[in-house]
């Protein structure tokens, strides 16, 4: 099985830490998030990746190589400018013949994987998708009314909570025949496509070991963390 890494965005919510940096080199502790991903990667039992790069490409690739050095196989599916989170897996076609993984290049992950995928495989999915259950106090209060305009409660500041999509998938090779060459394609486009031909797309529930770093404001905590974790070794 392979893994293919979406790695070549341009990090837009992150500037400037990402003006001379792709945003999967950014530093975490002593090595860069992408790092991080691989080593979560090759934990799982799979050594075969698929690097997505674009924006600052010869970062990544100088960096990695061909990945003998952290213990994996890598190889580079290049795109010459921003296609989307689809689009940009669309360009690792070729390197992928069975069953996949596919990851976003932006976010921490520290569950178990393998589950993942067997999870996928009992279910015969076409797609899995890892959710993360995603809760929020609004800012306002909500007010219900009837059809008459008459108020009926008053929910003062609510909680709302919900499943979110997390950036990690088990595919089936199919799913290429699903995005167009060349252009900029979300997931979201992606996921809606196949559920609309009655492909069958899963849920995979984590708990824990998800942490999103693609604004300004979680990298720098997710840094401060760790960066606090080295102080204690």
């Amino acid at each position: 099985m392979k893994a293919v890494i979406l790695a070549g965005g341009l990090g837009t919510r992150l500037q400037p830490y990402t003006t001379f940096l792709p945003k999967a080199m950014l530093p975490l502790g002593e090595k860069p998030l992408l790092e991080h991903l691989i080593e979560w990667i090759k934990k799982n039992n799979i050594d075969s990746i698929v690097l997505c790069v674009s924006y600052l490409r010869k970062t990544i690739e100088n960096y990695f190589e061909d990945g003998s050095r952290f213990g994996v196989k890598i190889e580079y599916a290049i795109a010459n400018r921003p296609l989307a989170t689809a689009g940009q897996l669309k360009t690792a076609e070729e390197f992928v013949e069975d069953t996949f993984v596919c990851i976003y290049g932006d976010s921490i992950f520290d569950f178990n994987l393998k589950n993942m995928i067997d999870y996928h495989r009992r279910k015969k999915s076409f797609v899995t998708m890892g959710l993360f259950q995603y809760k929020t106090k609004l800012q306002y209060g909500f007010i219900e009314v009837d059809k008459n305009k008459k108020i009926k409660t008053w929910r003062e500041k609510p909680e709302v909570k919900g499943n979110i999509n997390i950036g990690c998938y088990v595919l089936e090779p199919g799913v290429f025949k699903l995005i167009p060459p060349n252009k900029p394609f979300g997931m979201d486009e992606l996921i809606r496509i196949a559920i609309s031909r009655k492909n069958k797309v899963s849920g995979f529930l984590v708990k824990k070991g998800f942490i999103d770093i693609g604004d300004k404001t979680a990298y720098r905590r997710t840094y401060q963390h760790y960066t606090e974790r080295l102080g204690q070794i």
